[in-house]
């Protein structure tokens, strides 16, 4: 008779998840419910979500979610951490939200040394509201406001948010992670995991950076967005441990 060793993670409910075809906010999504499952915290865990694609999460976990106002997450979970310095809190955003309007919200949460876990989700593109250019679309990547190519002269540089958040002192942990591929997404659980100890041991703001599908958006296939992180973007967002206090 077979053992059964793998199954669905107990902080997921039943519900399904209602992403696109393709999309990398299930897998996301997936790998943060086994480490909480793993670390045993899903009773004493608050999550925040952000505006977009990603915001849905919290009708897919069985543990508590705040969802502010656009860009605002950081700073709702730090007044929830601090008043709830028991709970253990964390923030997942996309990147028009985190690098575009909440950019203030995220530096300063990561200056301050604020002990919370954010989750950024790196696809590239405003997945939700149209497919317009965010701050990491890549030079030449075609987007609704940008139909003809990202032109730097024109629409400036995409930025690169893990090398600036690491360059704040209250930062221990940061690092770069992709789920293109049956390697990098068990790289990507392990550094969810680390991000989440460093919280419970209480060594203070720890990010962890995403890259992931935006197949829809990117007007490609499933299968051929994969490939696109593995061939193109990777070269530029590369994943990278990029600070860690603990292990130094």
């Amino acid at each position: 008779m077979a053992n059964k060793v793998y199954g669905r993670p107990i902080s997921l409910n039943e519900k399904q998840f209602t992403y696109c075809p393709g999309c990398g906010h299930g897998v996301c999504n997936r790998l943060l419910a086994e480490v909480i499952d793993e670390l045993g915290i899903a009773g004493n865990t608050i999550g925040v979500s952000y505006v977009g694609c990603g915001g849905m999460l919290y009708d897919f976990y069985n543990i508590d979610f705040a969802f502010p106002l656009h860009g605002r997450a950081p700073a709702t979970a730090t007044g929830i951490k601090r008043v709830r310095p028991d709970k253990i809190v964390f923030s997942y955003q996309g990147d028009g939200d985190l690098a575009a309007i909440g950019t203030a919200e995220i530096i300063h949460a990561a200056t301050r040394g604020e002990n919370l876990t954010s989750l950024f989700i790196n696809n590239g593109i405003y997945g939700m509201t149209g497919g317009q250019m965010a701050p990491t679309t890549l030079i030449g990547q075609k987007a609704s406001t940008c139909i003809d190519g990202r032109d730097p002269s024109y629409h400036g540089l995409p930025i690169r948010m893990s090398e600036m958040i690491a360059q704040c002192d209250g930062a221990c942990y940061v690092e770069r992670v992709s789920v293109d591929s049956a390697k990098n997404i068990s790289a990507a659980k392990k550094a969810i995991k680390k991000a989440f100890q460093n919280q419970i041991d209480g060594k203070g703001f720890s990010l962890v950076e995403i890259v992931s599908p935006c197949p829809i958006g990117w007007n490609l296939s499933p299968n051929d967005a994969y490939k696109r992180i593995t061939d193109e973007i990777l070269e530029f967002y590369k994943p990278v441990v990029f600070k860690d206090t603990i292990s130094e």
